[in-house]
């Protein structure tokens, strides 16, 4: 890619390379693929730039819903074990279906 591209893409904040002291741009692994898919999605797509900022911005939301709906199932499978462990420990008098008659107080 040209660098004039590269720091277009760096100001719009489609990557985001590290910078040496001096200030140059250092692109990691994960930064040449997510410029391999911006180039994509604008020469094969037809996707402007803007258009490919909402993409990943979505992507990003949809990747960090994901990890919290996950966390959230994972808590709650941690809740229904402990629950079982809980109903185990409780044992026959958990709950009790006798019928007891209450007659109140007697006076």
């Amino acid at each position: 890619m040209h660098p004039q591209t590269l720091r277009q893409y760096d100001r719009l904040g489609l990557v985001e390379p590290a910078r040496t002291p001096g200030g140059g741009r250092r692109y990691s692994a994960r930064d040449v693929t997510r410029l391999r898919e911006i180039q994509r999605l604008s020469q094969d797509e037809g996707v402007n730039l803007a258009g490919i900022k909402r993409i990943m911005d979505l992507e990003r939301e949809v990747h960090a819903i994901r990890a919290e709906a996950q966390a959230v199932v994972e808590e709650l499978q941690r809740a229904r074990r402990q629950l079982a462990e809980l109903r185990a420990l409780a044992g026959p008098f958990a709950r009790s279906t006798d019928i007891v008659l209450w007659r109140g107080e007697q006076g």
